[in-house]
C-alpha cells in the first residue's frame, strides 16, 4: 500500500498549523502577522507584503513603506480594520506597528491559543489517520489486500500519525517557550 499520499496530506496540516502559529504575535515583531491583511487596491483585495516593502528594524517595531504612496491610508485603514490588536502610526512616508511587551496574564492567554490550535491540528492530523485505515479496510473487503496486509497498513498508518502529532508537539513546545521567555 502506498503511503505517500497520507504522508503529504498530514505534511500539509504541519504547514497549516504553523503558519496559523506564525500569525501569533508573541511580543517580537513578525511580519508574517500581516499576512492575512489585505488593502482594496484598486478594487483588488491585494496582500500589503505584494504593495509596500515591509522591514523589522528592532525586536518590536514593523516598518511598512508602500511603493505607491497614494496607497498610505488605504494600508493604514487595512490594519485598523484588521484583528491584529495593533494600531499603526503614519508619518507620511511609512507606517510603523510598534508591539507593546507581554504581560503575564497575556502571554498565558496566548499559550491556550496556541495549545487549541496545537489541538486542531492533531484532530486534522487523526481524521487523516482515520481516512487512510478506513481505504485500508476496504481494499480488504474487496479483496485487494489480505488481512496481514491490512494489520501492517493500520500499523503503518499509525507510525506515520505518531511521527506527526510527534512534529506537532515540538512546534508547540518551540512556539510556548518563545512566548513565555520574550
Amino acid at each position: 500500500m502506498d503511503y505517500t499520499n497520507l504522508k503529504q496530506r498530514m505534511d500539509k496540516s504541519i504547514g497549516a498549523y504553523q503558519e496559523k502559529l506564525s500569525e501569533i504575535r508573541a511580543g517580537r515583531a513578525n511580519p508574517a502577522i500581516l499576512n492575512k491583511v489585505k488593502v482594496d487596491y484598486y478594487g483588488v483585495p491585494t496582500p500589503i507584503n505584494q504593495m509596500a516593502g515591509i522591514s523589522v528594524p528592532e525586536a518590536r517595531l514593523i516598518v511598512i513603506q508602500p511603493w505607491d504612496m497614494s496607497v498610505l491610508k488605504d494600508i493604514e485603514k487595512a490594519i485598523l480594520a484588521s484583528d491584529i490588536g495593533i494600531n499603526p502610526n503614519n508619518d507620511g512616508k511609512v507606517i510603523r506597528l510598534t508591539f507593546p511587551e507581554l504581560n503575564e496574564e497575556r502571554r498565558k492567554e496566548l499559550v491556550k491559543d496556541v495549545r487549541k490550535i496545537a489541538e486542531e491540528a492533531k484532530v486534522a492530523i487523526r481524521a487523516i489517520r482515520r481516512d487512510g485505515i478506513d481505504e485500508a479496510k476496504t481494499k480488504q473487503k474487496n479483496s485487494e489486500i489480505t488481512e496481514d496486509e491490512l494489520k501492517s497498513a493500520e500499523t503503518e498508518i499509525q507510525k506515520i500519525t505518531d511521527k506527526s502529532i510527534e512534529e506537532i508537539d515540538k512546534i508547540l513546545e518551540n512556539k510556548e517557550n518563545e512566548i513565555m521567555s520574550v
